[in-house]
């Protein structure tokens, strides 16, 4: 099989390092990114196949720059895992406009910025595969996580219309969806957490959500390594599906909300039909 190259954001823990871990195992080449080129390479150690940069997701300048030096190393890209991204935790009231516009320009933006520099590679080559990481909470929105969530929906949104815009072009855009894994996702150095606590959300799915990840994080119910399998599975597989649900909770979670989605189209099926010009 041809060796493939990937390009690889948030690849100095978490998710990022252990993609970045199997596809150098499978003899692939990698290109793997974080904020500090330097913690990629103390985690990774060095390898003929790897490619350590230094990139900040919301500059598009060193995102250019990353582009052109993976270029430069291997002459082409493949795959695309935009990863890199963080959470926050508390009521959508509670969130300050600074900590929203942090959260969308890493989480979003960041993707962006990221994707406008890889897939002028992959239009050229006519091929490529660019994986976004959005999460269950991409697909439901959850109380405590809502600001969070909607980055993730922007996510999915643009990773649909990005699938359509890009399929003639000969490059495929998959949607990964992971629920609770045993990462450090719920740390400080992936989580922030809102300073603001409003007493009334104290009491509400809300306000328990700030207490439970405490309880949950570092108990997750999915294998980290297993989702690193995962990936190197589909990608740059042709037949690589449009979403990916990783893990039993998000599977059961897409599923509830599929049932209600339905019910609730059924139940108000007349109005919303009601609204067109007679015909």
């Amino acid at each position: 099989m041809q060796t493939k190259t990937w390009f690889i954001t948030g690849a100095s823990r978490g998710f990022g390092v252990r993609i970045a871990q199997e596809a150098l195992e499978a003899g692939d080449n990698v290109v793997a990114t974080a904020r500090n080129a330097q913690a990629v390479m103390e985690t990774l150690g060095a390898h003929p196949h790897l490619l350590a940069v230094a990139l900040d997701v919301t500059d598009d300048d060193q995102a250019k720059a990353g582009v052109d030096a993976a270029v430069a190393r291997f002459g082409r890209i493949d795959i695309l895992v935009n990863n890199a991204g963080f959470g926050l935790l508390g009521a959508v009231e509670e969130a300050t406009a600074d900590e929203v516009e942090k959260l969308y320009r890493t989480n979003v933006f960041g993707l962006l910025g990221v994707s406008r520099a890889v897939l002028p590679v992959m239009r050229t080559q006519r091929s490529g595969h660019v994986i976004n990481f959005s999460s269950i909470g991409g697909y439901c929105g959850a109380a405590g996580f809502g600001v969070y969530s909607s980055t993730k929906f922007a996510v999915e949104g643009l990773s649909e219309a990005m699938a359509t815009e890009l399929e003639p072009l000969g490059v495929k855009v998959t949607i990964v969806e992971p629920g609770y894994f045993r990462t450090d996702f719920l740390d400080a150095t992936s989580l922030a957490i809102s300073d603001a606590r409003i007493a009334d959300y104290a009491a509400t799915a809300a306000g328990k959500t700030r207490e439970v990840a405490k309880v949950v994080s570092h108990n997750q119910p999915g294998n980290p390594d297993k989702l690193a399998r995962a990936i190197i599975v589909i990608g740059g597989d042709p037949k690589a599906p449009l979403r990916l649900p990783l893990g039993s909770d998000t599977v059961a979670a897409i599923e509830a909300k599929n049932k209600k989605v339905q019910e609730e189209l059924d139940l108000w099926r007349r109005l919303s039909m009601s609204t067109d010009f007679a015909a």
